[in-house]
Formats: C-alpha cells, sequence, structure tokens
C-alpha cells in the first residue's frame, strides 16, 4: 500500500521521533513563562523517552539527563539566560554523545585503499558502490575488488553494481583464494587511486574470518579499514564494533540502513562508547544516499535547525556535470525545454524525498507543512516526469503546440497515466520559468522597460509556482 509506506519513511526516516520530540524540547523550554521543577520534571522525562526509544544506552541516557537537570535546577541563573543555559546544556551533552568528526582524506600522491568489513548482510557490496560514487564525483580513479568468496553470487553482486556506476570492477569467481585473486589483479590495481576491497562476512566473527581478514590486510596495505554496521541492530552495534576493533584494528564505521529503523541511536553512541568514529551513513537505498557523518550537523538535523552543508554534498554527489552543462548553456541562449526541465526534476528525485530535502534547509525543519502536502508535491513531480517522457521531440522543444491540440493532451495523457490537468499544470510552470529568465536576460540587457516589468510582476502575482 503507497499510502502506509509514504507513512513508514515519513515516520522513521532519520531518527524522526527523536528529532520531532527534541524540537518540541527546545520550543517548551524558549516559550515558558516560569521554568520551575514540574516543568523540568516534564521535559526530562520526555527526553529520556525519546532517548531510550532511539535505542541510546540507559546508563547514557541517565548520565545525559542528570547534567541538563542540575543546570536547569541552577538558582543563580534567571530568566532568558537560563533559557539559553539548558539548551545549551541539550545541544552540548547530544553532542558529545555522537563523537567526534573525522574527514579522511585521501593521499595525493599514493594509492589509497579501503577494506571493506562486515558481518552477513551489513551492507558491505552496496556501500562500496556507493564510496565508489562519492569519491568519483570528487575526481578520484576508483575501482573495486571482489575478495568475497565466500557468499554465493557475491561477485557478481559487486559487479551489477559498479557497472551501473560506470565504476571498473575486478572479480574472479571461480578463484576461492582471496589472496590469489589480490595478486591476480594487482598490476591492474596500480592504475586506480582508491581500490574499494569487497571481503567477506559470517554470521558471527570467527577465528577463520580474522585470519583472513589480516591476510588480506598483509597484502592489501589498507590505508582506511571500515566495519559496515546496519543501524537496526541498535546496542548490539557496541559489541561487533568492540570486537572488530580488538581483532582487525578498523579505523571507522560506516552505518547502514540508517533511513529505516527508529533504533539508529544504539549504533551511533555504540561507536562514542567503543571509540571508533563513525565516517560515513547510509540514508537511504539509492547510490548517493551517503554522507559523511558531521556530529554537529547531524544534531543541528535532529534540532529541526538544518543541514546546508550536508544538502550541498549530496547535490554534489548526483550532478551530472555534463547534463549540468548543457541545461546551462541552454538558459544562457534562452533555449530551455521540457528536457531540461525533466533534468531537473531527475536531479531532485536523486537527492531524496521531500522531507528529507526539507530537513536540511535551515528554518524549515520546524515548518508546520499541511499534511500530505509534500507526498503531493512529489506525487506531482512524478508526473510531471512521465508526461515529458510521453512527448515527441516536437513537443518537448515547443510545449505550447500541445495546448493548441486536444489530441495531443489526450495521447500524452492516456501514454503516461497522467491527467490533462497535470500535463497543463507542467506545461504553466514551464512557462513561468521561461517568462522569469526571459525576464532576467532584459534585464541584464537593459531592454525591460518599467512598465514591462510592472505588467509582468502582476501577471507571476496571479500564478502559484509548485516547485
Amino acid at each position: 500500500n503507497r499510502n502506509f509506506k509514504n507513512l513508514s519513511l515519513r515516520q522513521f526516516i532519520m531518527l524522526d521521533k527523536l528529532s520531532s520530540i527534541l524540537k518540541k524540547t527546545t520550543d517548551k523550554i524558549a516559550n515558558a513563562i516560569f521554568l520551575d521543577k514540574n516543568l523540568i520534571d516534564s521535559i526530562i522525562k520526555d527526553l529520556q523517552r525519546a532517548l531510550i526509544e532511539a535505542d541510546v544506552n540507559v546508563q547514557l541516557v541517565l548520565e545525559i539527563t542528570k547534567k541538563i537537570k542540575q543546570g536547569a535546577l541552577d538558582e543563580r541563573l534567571k530568566g532568558v539566560e537560563k533559557k539559553e543555559h539548558i539548551i545549551k546544556l541539550l545541544h552540548d551533552e547530544l553532542r558529545k554523545i555522537l563523537g567526534e568528526k573525522r574527514e579522511i582524506k585521501l593521499e595525493p600522491k599514493k594509492q589509497n585503499v579501503f577494506m571493506m568489513l562486515g558481518l552477513y548482510g551489513a551492507g558491505k557490496s552496496t556501500s562500496i558502490g556507493k564510496l565508489a560514487l562519492y569519491y568519483s564525483k570528487r575526481g578520484s580513479k576508483v575501482c573495486a575488488i571482489g575478495l568475497d568468496v565466500h557468499r554465493p553470487a557475491a561477485a557478481e553482486q559487486l559487479r551489477q553494481i559498479c557497472e551501473k556506476l560506470n565504476i571498473q570492477c575486478f572479480i574472479k569467481p571461480e578463484e576461492k583464494d582471496p589472496i590469489k585473486i589480490w595478486k591476480y589483479f594487482e598490476k591492474e590495481l596500480e592504475k586506480y587511486s582508491l581500490v574499494l576491497v569487497d571481503t567477506a562476512g559470517r554470521d558471527a566473527l570467527d577465528e577463520q574470518l580474522i585470519k583472513e581478514i589480516k591476510a588480506i590486510s598483509k597484502i592489501a596495505k589498507p590505508t582506511e579499514t571500515f566495519l559496515a554496521i546496519p543501524a537496526d541492530i541498535g546496542q548490539t552495534a557496541k559489541k561487533q564494533a568492540q570486537v572488530f576493533k580488538e581483532a582487525v584494528n578498523i579505523t571507522g564505521v560506516i552505518i547502514t540502513r540508517m533511513d529505516s529503523t527508529a533504533k539508529a541511536g544504539g549504533a551511533l553512541t555504540a561507536c562514542y562508547e567503543v571509540k571508533v568514529p563513525v565516517l560515513f551513513i547510509g540514508t537511504g537505498e539509492k547510490p548517493a544516499d551517503l554522507e559523511p557523518f558531521n556530529p554537529e550537523s547531524f544534531l543541528s538535523r535532529l534540532l529541526g535547525m538544518g543541514d546546508l552543508e550536508s544538502l550541498m554534498e549530496k547535490i554534489r554527489t548526483i550532478t551530472d556535470e555534463k547534463k549540468l552543462a548543457k541545461t546551462q548553456k541552454n538558459i544562457e541562449e534562452g533555449k530551455l525545454t521540457l528536457r531540461d526541465v525533466q533534468a531537473q526534476l531527475e536531479s531532485m528525485e536523486s537527492i531524496g524525498s521531500m522531507d528529507k530535502i526539507m530537513s536540511m534547509i535551515p528554518g524549515l525543519g520546524k515548518a508546520k507543512i499541511p499534511e500530505g502536502a509534500m507526498e503531493s508535491q512529489q506525487e506531482k513531480m512524478k508526473h510531471w516526469k512521465h508526461a515529458i517522457n510521453s512527448m515527441t521531440q516536437k513537443e518537448i522543444e515547443n510545449p505550447e503546440i500541445i495546448e493548441k491540440e486536444i489530441a495531443r493532451l489526450q495521447r500524452i495523457s492516456k501514454g503516461s497515466g497522467t491527467t490533462t490537468t497535470d500535463i497543463r499544470m507542467l506545461i504553466k510552470q514551464y512557462r513561468l520559468l521561461k517568462e522569469m529568465l526571459h525576464s532576467g536576460k532584459a534585464m541584464e540587457s537593459g531592454t525591460l522597460d518599467q512598465k514591462t516589468l510592472m505588467k509582468m510582476a502582476k501577471k507571476l502575482g496571479k500564478r502559484k509556482f509548485h516547485v
């Protein structure tokens, strides 16, 4: 059921329940006339409940809330000063348990090798695909090598992931010795600035797996050793991180499936307790759904204060430079077509849901959007995309001809599974966008007089721009 699916995503994405309670808590503090003991107790209980439901260790929850309560009951602070102090305490204590930010900087003058570890189902191969896209978009020559010789079809899965991203993948499915596979491709690997190594998993970390990982590590000489941990295992993540750290000295963690669980607090705080940095978080199923973990930005998003840095990183990862340059040229020449509009719709779709984008823009995270408005807008954009795909090249380049012939409207509507109203709305938005671009060029050239400008402003003021 599509409605249930959307509800589930809205309920769980990016620890949404915890985020909602944190926003309410800060608003309750900021709007309170008097911060008496009863109000403080109520705030502390809400906070404890939210953190425990997010699977944060109970002892850690008690330590955090004890410090916040002590600060809130400090009689030396009064009025606004006290409110600011409590909100800062809340921010600082939550920030502390998210650990320190650690950036991965590739060595420019030598080969970088990232080795991926993890138990069965942790998302190792998927994470390799995401890392490959992330670093290739930032100018690195990336390849992947499959050294998982135990799981059936592991090599084929990695090959398919890399093929979709146009990343070179080295596999030898018939070989059952990972060391021999590495040696076989060693000369080829030297051509790449970043090599991503996919290793075998197990149901649990046993002696055989440790021995194999150490042997691969010895020959591959990884510059980074990542452990993939699914967010939905909650506090069990602590034991996994601890055991892998002691056995093979992991340098950081990638938390996968952050978009599908309310228990991610357990995985995040577990890494803090074990003193292993979280380096990346997987926020969805698409290759672009990988973010470098920045504790400050992550907390900012949870508190509804936005995270423009991560949004810009996301845009950078999904941007197709060639398509962007072509669209930019068309705009500059005044030749905007529906194909350019479609390219922008696809880019937005790659970034993620409208809810996710909104949460990253400062000020909009706390905005009260009517129930279902985001889903409605997202559905409308999908309809527009399907409608463009059902048009002829002539119609894409000259959308105005569609409205003049009802037969065209009906044909496109039927072929795309949309309504004629959807198509008219698309053309209306296209026309508005084109008018805005033409007015910008006219203003630059000085050919737009005041009377025309006022007339156009009045016309635009009557329209409702949806995207």
